[in-house]
């Protein structure tokens, strides 16, 4: 009998969801062309639910569509199989039902033999509990994740899928937003980039914007020059930023350019808002897995009421790339790592290998087949990269040491 193969995408996007379910459609196609693929709709909300659809004949022929957009084209959500209490109160299963032999059930039902789950650190290590449920339940099914994440924050996972991307994305965004600059004098814009807990996509944003400044040509005497244009300040979590040092040296950046752009992880000072809203009475809000919600925690604003009279600054404009950048397909390098992480998965999966295809630092580097176990979210950006020192000297900041959260204005 054919393979019945299954896919699933979860968590927020990021530019290589599309693309990871084409390039698995690729490769079946070669080593199992006779399998019956089918998508769970809306990531395990829709396996909860039993809501599926089956990949006809003209997706596994015009696969490579798939690598020209972004989004998920089954969908995704934000659903932790083991937060039974959560599980219940968005309704995705019954009162007394436990989500884990909800979702097995389904998928034996289905007569699943693969399942593909593509998400970061969250959606696999969910992927892990199911296939542990599974197997202790005495049906075996090979669980094979794809790791994507903008925030590149997954142990032990030198590169996650879509991150590049994202990264210029938020480059490009930004390349419009610095004009707003001319709108005001003494104008602070605040660029809050995604990142929880990690600021590689902060840096490589940074880093991705000051590369295509570098290819522009400016104007000094109608005042268009790089110097105002320019990145003036990289603030994440990782790093241990002298306050009182960092607004001194913004100020003299305000007096000679009569702006400032802030790149800002939006993971930078959260533990500090956190602590003030909750002193003041305010509950946080947390999601499935129990973060807190940043986006009604908005990192930017508090930071934008915090600097305004610090730096004097006439007006703020506080920005965010995420979804803009996240949305978006991936680019030539990103999709060359996700086709060669997808090729790899299917393989793993036909030879009845569970874990996540994903180039493994444990070893060297080389694309692996790594056991859920050690999957693991919030793995910090490693500030000690050249490449991220460099830009810090040549903006004029200093990088600091390495501490637990942003200290807070």
């Amino acid at each position: 009998m054919p393979k019945k193969i299954a896919f699933l995408t979860a968590g927020g996007l990021a530019p290589c969801l599309s693309s990871s379910i084409g390039g698995l459609i690729e490769k079946y196609n070669e080593l199992a062309p006779e399998a019956e693929l089918s998508g769970y709709l809306n990531g395990y909300q829709g396996l909860l639910h039993g809501r599926s659809m089956s990949f006809p004949a003209e997706v596994k022929d015009k696969h490579e569509i798939l690598y020209r957009f972004g989004g998920s084209p089954i969908g995704n959500s934000r659903v932790k199989l083991t937060n039974v209490e959560d599980c219940e109160k968005r309704g995705l299963v019954q009162a007394g039902e436990e989500p884990l032999k909800v979702a097995a059930e389904q998928l034996q039902k289905d007569g699943i033999d693969i399942l593909h789950t593509i998400g970061g650190d969250d959606t696999n290590t969910t992927a892990a509990d199911l296939a542990g449920y599974l197997h202790d339940n005495g049906y075996e099914l090979t669980v094979v994740g794809l790791p994507k994440t903008v925030d590149n924050d997954v142990f032990p996972i030198v590169q996650t899928l879509g991150a590049w991307t994202a990264a210029e994305q938020g480059a490009v965004f930004f390349e419009n937003i610095a004009n707003e600059n001319t709108t005001s004098t003494r104008h602070l814009i605040i660029h809050e980039v995604m990142g929880r807990h990690c600021g590689w996509l902060t840096g490589a944003t940074a880093e991705a914007y000051r590369k295509r400044l570098d290819e522009w040509e400016f104007l000094p005497g109608m005042r268009l020059t790089r110097e105002c244009w320019d990145v003036h300040a990289v603030w994440v979590p990782e790093m241990d930023i002298d306050l009182g040092a960092e607004v001194e040296r913004l100020n003299r950046v305000m007096a000679d350019q009569d702006c400032v752009n802030l790149f800002l992880s939006e993971g930078a000072g959260m533990d500090a808002i956190i602590r003030e809203k909750e002193a003041g009475g305010e509950e946080v809000r947390r999601d499935a897995f129990g973060h807190a919600r940043l986006d009604e925690l908005n990192p930017g604003k508090w930071f934008a009421a915090k600097l305004k009279e610090k730096l004097g600054a006439d007006k703020v404009l506080v920005e965010k790339s995420g979804y803009f950048g996240r949305s978006a397909a991936p680019n030539a390098r990103d999709l060359e790592l996700i086709r060669k992480s997808a090729f790899a998965g299917a393989e793993y999966a036909l030879n009845g290998q569970s874990g996540v295809a994903g180039l493994d630092e444990d070893k060297g580097g080389e694309m692996s087949c790594i056991e859920f176990p050690r999957i693991k979210g919030g793995k910090p950006f490693d500030i000690e990269l050249p490449w991220f020192g460099a830009m810090l000297a040549e903006i004029g900041q200093t990088k600091g040491d390495r501490a637990e959260g942003h200290q807070a204005p």
